[in-house]
């Protein structure tokens, strides 16, 4: 399953170079994520209220081109990697008039329960685990 989210660049995060810094990517990272998991069915405080917590592990960007002020853009989200323990997430971001790739990136997410230790999502919620399991792959 793969979400699409739309952005619109603000002027609040471009910088004195009149482009977006690079610090805003994670934020649409998490937009898209969000985005993803409401796709999926839940929110992601529906997920939080159930004793569930996913802690940021790891964080990659890799930018191609930039991009600008009042460009619109499409995220896309969706799992890259799934196990027990963690859940990885793939993005991209996608000049909408241009078609350009501007970015690609990950995130690494930590399966924690309310006291913050690791726990087995397939053991803890397996039917969520097997509806993230079916998820991977499809569009």
């Amino acid at each position: 399953m793969k979400s699409h989210t739309s952005i619109n660049v603000r002027y609040a995060e471009t910088d004195q170079m009149g482009i977006v810094h690079h610090s805003v990517y994670a934020i649409w990272f998490e937009a898209a994520r969000t985005d993803w998991i409401r796709q999926l069915g839940m929110s992601y405080s529906q997920l939080e209220q159930s004793g569930i917590l996913l802690p940021l592990v790891d964080l990659s960007c890799h930018f191609i081109d930039a991009a600008q002020y009042e460009d619109v853009l499409d995220v896309t989200a969706q799992i890259s990697r799934l196990t027990p323990a963690r859940i990885q997430f793939s993005y991209t971001v996608t000049n909408t008039a241009t078609g350009r790739l501007l970015c690609t990136g990950s995130t690494t997410h930590a399966w924690v329960g309310e006291n913050f230790k690791v726990i087995s999502l397939k053991k803890h919620n397996p039917q969520l685990y097997a509806l993230l399991s079916a998820s991977i792959g499809e569009e």
